[in-house]
């Protein structure tokens, strides 16, 4: 599989299944306010699109949305995104994806297994709401999540060769963190031994760990924005 980080949890894969895009973000830095109660109060996304949206969308035979929260699913990607673009995505997001118009909504792939997570720790993470990671041609994406029972239960259930990670630590100035920190991507690292991919830095200003963080881990791919890579 080919990777390219577009920015945040934006991903293009190019996979046996053709194009696939999860999680578009896809507006203008600065557009948006910064997250509440978080540290760094700067307008969101903090860093610009390497690329125009519709380069993103361009050729994309499937979108996988993790969640919508505003930082994997915007306004911006509903504006550039075609009606009837197939999306994957978890039951708790159907409803809300058909009534912004799209057509071709799936819970389910035949070779595309859906994962579960957790947003976070107690009230937190009940707050944050559902989420889901999904496995594509081996590779685990784990979406928004920390390390928990579910993770635990996705590396058991499928095996997976590599492993994408949403990481950074992102928080609210009070409770723990709501994805994963570098010790969870450490803890993922010493019980798989694959390699890792590690996203969901650097542009929205809840999250407080850098790419720097995680660079040097062994084994732990950091890529840059707009960056390809092999996994």
């Amino acid at each position: 599989m080919r990777l390219t980080l577009v920015r945040h949890a934006t991903l293009l894969l190019e996979t046996s299944h053709g194009r696939i895009l999860v999680d578009p973000m896809l507006r203008a830095a600065g557009t948006t306010p910064p997250i509440e109660n978080t540290p760094n109060q700067v307008r969101n996304p903090l860093v610009e699109l390497p690329m125009p949206a519709a380069q993103v969308v361009d050729g994309v035979g499937l979108c996988i949305v993790t969640h919508l929260h505003s930082d994997h699913f915007d306004d911006a990607a509903d504006q550039v995104l075609p009606r009837d673009v197939p999306i994957l995505t978890q039951p708790e997001s159907a409803d809300a994806l058909a009534a912004r118009g799209f057509t071709n909504i799936t819970l389910e792939h035949p070779a595309i297994p859906m994962t579960r997570g957790r947003h976070g720790n107690g009230e937190i993470g009940e707050a944050m709401g559902a989420v889901s990671g999904w496995v594509v041609d081996g590779v685990y994406i784990a979406g928004d999540t920390i390390w928990c029972d579910e993770v635990d239960d996705a590396l058991e259930q499928h095996h997976p060769r590599a492993i994408v990670l949403n990481a950074s630590g992102a928080r609210f100035n009070v409770g723990d963190p709501i994805v994963m920190d570098t010790e969870d991507v450490r803890r993922v690292r010493a019980a798989t031994g694959v390699p890792i991919a590690v996203v969901h830095l650097e542009a929205i200003n809840h999250c407080v760990e850098p790419r720097s963080a995680y660079r040097g881990i062994e084994g732990v791919h950091v890529p840059d924005d707009g960056e390809t890579i092999e996994l």
